[in-house]
């Protein structure tokens, strides 16, 4: 339950962040927040940060348009699922396989 309402908050900051018109947010300040919130993330416990990405898809179903989107690749978008793999030189190449591909 937490992990749902921990998704929310950062999927409203991020979706805010993503498309917010430049002319009422600076976008050079936009990025130093989504690099922060970047960090702040991957430093998460793994198993918390796996219920937070898990989160993301079901959270993104409350949303329509740009906006459901941007919160259904908040996992890829900040490499989530790659920082819970650090310790796994396999998934890590499956992860950039896939990532390949998606790009």
């Amino acid at each position: 339950m937490i992990a749902l309402q921990v998704a929310s908050i950062i999927a409203e900051y991020v979706v805010f962040l993503e498309l917010t018109d430049e002319e009422e947010l600076n976008p050079d300040t936009a990025v130093k927040m989504m690099e922060a919130l970047g960090g702040h993330l991957e430093e998460l416990d793994k198993g918390f940060l796996r219920e937070l990405v898990d989160a993301f898809p079901v959270i993104a179903e409350g949303y329509s348009g740009e906006a459901q989107e941007v919160v259904r690749d908040i996992a890829h978008g900040f490499y989530l699922e790659e920082a819970l793999a650090a310790d796994d030189p396999v998934r890590l190449v499956e992860l950039e396989a896939l990532r390949d591909a998606r790009d």
